[in-house]
């Protein structure tokens, strides 16, 4: 009943089509990040983003094309620098994170209606702000991050794992970078109706480090990266509109709930592999007896026990190996 609820208003239909393609889009851009060690890099989109957004407030121009100009300039630019430039990759991403959000407050300020009232809904995302127009504009977006990523996934992977094999094997390696920065400037857009641009971040990585718990391969890891990102999208849209709080931190809570069960999860799996483990290596404390499935061999005075190729023999309260 509660979801038969959610889908009779046209903006909930709008929001949970969103938040589909915001969890499909971002853990799939997300998960070479992480590979690449650039966690944070979606923050500096998002930053670089509001001064585009501002712009657009300013000059009257739709906010969404503006902060999408603004997130691929600003991605391009950080990654030439952090390959080009001395600059090394942290102070570029400073530079990023406080000049976008500089220049965001700035243009906010001189625009001639001051501060735009739904200004939060581009900072933390709300479920219902996201136009028709919108959607048509997202779902073109996140189609073209999904088909570019997936496609050129292999050679993502290797520049992202292994830069210097990749650059051996002949592989374009700063024109994959610059990509993958475009593909993930481009998901901070997509994302910025439902999740926010302050935390859009959160959705890229936090699918992957939940992925990374449960899964030993690439390919493992980003089909549950991707299931992840699409529930927790899902899931935090509905419950935001039940308790009337923002769709991006109510989103973010959620999937930080789901890490801390998974991280739970796999820490309890490891302790008892490790008490397999070790109950395998000290075999020899097993207790012999005439019930304890291994073969008894009478020996002088008493009894040997086969166990794993050895004789045991118990000794005042041990065993000694024949």
């Amino acid at each position: 009943m509660a979801v038969l609820e959610l889908l009779q208003y046209d903006f909930m239909r709008r929001a949970l089509l969103a938040g589909l393609l915001v969890g499909l889009a971002a853990p799939v851009v997300g998960i070479f990040l992480v590979q690449r060690r650039l966690a944070l890099i979606g923050d500096g989109m998002g930053h670089i983003s509001l001064a585009g957004v501002a712009l657009g407030v300013l000059t009257g121009t739709a906010p969404v094309w503006t902060a999408l100009v603004a997130a691929v300039v600003g991605a391009v630019a950080i990654e030439l620098i952090r390959t080009r430039g001395r600059t090394s990759g942290d102070i570029a991403l400073a530079v990023l994170f406080y000049g976008g959000i500089a220049g965001g407050v700035v243009l906010i300020s001189l625009s001639p209606a001051g501060t735009p009232a739904n200004l939060n809904s581009y900072l933390f995302g709300a479920i219902t702000t996201t136009t028709p127009s919108d959607l048509v504009t997202f779902a073109v977006l996140a189609g073209a991050v999904l088909l570019t990523t997936l496609t050129l996934a292999p050679r993502l992977f290797a520049v992202s794992n292994d830069p210097e094999y990749a650059r051996a094997v002949g592989l374009p390696v700063l024109g994959l970078n610059l990509l993958l920065a475009v593909l993930t400037a481009v998901t901070v857009v997509v994302s910025m109706r439902v999740v926010g641009l302050l935390l859009i971040s959160a959705l890229m990585i936090l699918p992957n480090a939940i992925a990374q718990l449960l899964c030993h391969s690439f390919r493992a890891s980003l089909v549950v990266a991707v299931a992840t990102g699409v529930v927790v999208s899902v899931a935090g849209i509905g419950t935001s509109f039940y308790v009337n709080t923002p769709s991006g931190g109510t989103i973010v809570l959620l999937a930080i709930a789901v890490f801390m069960l998974a991280a739970l999860g796999a820490a309890l799996r490891d302790a008892v592999a490790r008490r397999r483990h070790s109950m395998a290596e000290r075999h020899h404390h097993h207790e012999h007896g005439a019930d304890c499935g291994h073969t008894a061999v009478a020996h002088d005075d008493h009894v040997d026990y086969l166990h794993e190729g050895h004789r045991h023999a118990q000794h005042a309260g041990h065993y000694d190996e024949h």
